[in-house]
């Protein structure tokens, strides 16, 4: 159900609630989530599409299914995502050169010049979330926040 801006307004968590670390990182990430999303959705795409941009701009051009494994997107979900870049022309599916029977998903320019608007508007977004740090605020924040992903990360 959504909340109104009424609801909202009388939202009132027990200060026990609002004092731990991982309701703290969840209202943070939730409010991440939001900007991200509008960010993105200026141009039309969601997060997984940027995932995948990403991806292929850093690593090159991959299989659907190296693709998919990577970045933990199921194959369903990742062939309705590469045909949605490929009819905005972000993306192609090219001969592998080293076997002639596989094809390769790869950034075509149009996708290129697409992530690098999509870069700016998510570091618009981090801009907004992060707003009332300091850089020195944000590089420590960054450091403690990327110190936790791996620790929790080699843990699994």
């Amino acid at each position: 159900m959504p909340w109104t801006d009424a609801d909202l307004a009388e939202y009132a968590p027990p200060e026990r609630i609002t004092r731990l670390p991982s309701w703290l990182t969840g209202q943070l990430a939730a409010t991440a989530t939001g900007l991200v999303a509008e960010a993105l959705a200026s141009d039309g795409l969601r997060r997984p599409h940027f995932l995948v941009l990403s991806a292929l701009a850093e690593r090159g051009a991959a299989s659907q299914a190296a693709l998919g494994r990577r970045l933990l997107i199921d194959r369903s979900e990742m062939h309705a995502l590469l045909s949605e870049l490929e009819q905005r022309g972000h993306v192609a599916r090219v001969r592998d050169q080293h076997d002639r029977r596989r094809m390769l998903v790869d950034l075509t320019p149009a996708g290129a010049r697409a992530l690098k608007r999509l870069d700016k508007h998510i570091e618009a977004a981090q801009d907004a979330l992060l707003a009332p740090l300091s850089a020195t605020d944000r590089r420590q924040l960054e450091r403690l926040m990327a110190r936790l992903v791996e620790h929790h990360r080699r843990s699994k």
